[in-house]
């Protein structure tokens, strides 16, 4: 465990994880954000609201979480990957292990398809850079 540990580059793992800070701007925002509101029913003001959590607690506690994920990749792929097995490898966890598990949005909690293809996607999007980025960075 210590020797796959210490083959971790943390650099990458942090950068890896900033970049699926700025898809979430990009896809959430420009992209697909207002669709995205529309189809989960929220208003600009419910999301400024937050639930009695603010903004900045929500974006550090998601950062913290996607470091997490990248940090579990990195591990996943190992230090002999290169940038083609780390897309490889973020293509696979976001469709077959991300897209399955959302899956039940649509399925149980009866969420639009169009919903699933937007959450998803940037699953999809987010995971194969996070590969990229470790798999080509050691």
């Amino acid at each position: 465990m210590s020797e796959i540990l210490s083959s971790i580059n943390v650099w990458a793992v942090l950068v890896a994880a900033m970049s699926a800070f700025i898809v979430g701007w990009l896809w959430y925002g420009p992209l697909f954000g207002k669709l995205w509101m529309k189809l989960n029913g929220f208003t600009p003001e419910m999301l400024r609201d937050g639930k009695g959590m603010s903004m900045p607690l929500i974006m550090i506690l998601n950062y913290i979480a996607t470091v997490l994920a990248a940090f579990a990749i990195a591990m996943f792929i190992g230090a002999e990957a290169d940038m083609h097995f780390g897309i490889f490898a973020g293509f696979m966890i976001s469709i077959f292990w991300i897209g399955t598990s959302r899956l039940n949005d649509v399925l149980y909690e009866r969420k639009p398809w169009k919903l699933y293809f937007i959450n998803v996607g940037y699953y999809v999007v987010i995971y194969i850079i996070m590969g990229a980025v470790l798999g080509a960075w050691h």
